[in-house]
């Protein structure tokens, strides 16, 4: 009699465990493979083109980086001694 509820308990946790196991099934349409491309049909690809075109012309206009604005830049030194104190 006592055996039969550890067999049920034991039962119940493998069941319950396995649950997590199904949550990494095939779902259509998502590939969990990252090397898989799906081939694109002329309609997705023009606007895959356009949409890389547009930023392509964005990050054109942004204008260069100003060197910055480092107040402590001139007094810092590059070169760096070292004296030796006895």
């Amino acid at each position: 009699m006592a055996y039969s509820k550890y067999i049920c308990l034991a039962g119940a946790i493998i069941i319950l465990s396995s649950g997590p196991v199904f949550a990494q099934d095939f779902k259509p349409g998502i590939s969990m493979h990252p090397d898989a491309k799906r081939s694109l049909d002329p309609d997705e690809q023009a606007k895959r083109k356009a949409i890389d075109d547009a930023y392509k012309s964005t990050m054109e206009k942004i204008p260069d980086q100003k060197k910055s604005n480092d107040p402590w830049g001139n007094i810092r030194s590059t070169t760096t001694t070292s004296t030796k104190q006895r």
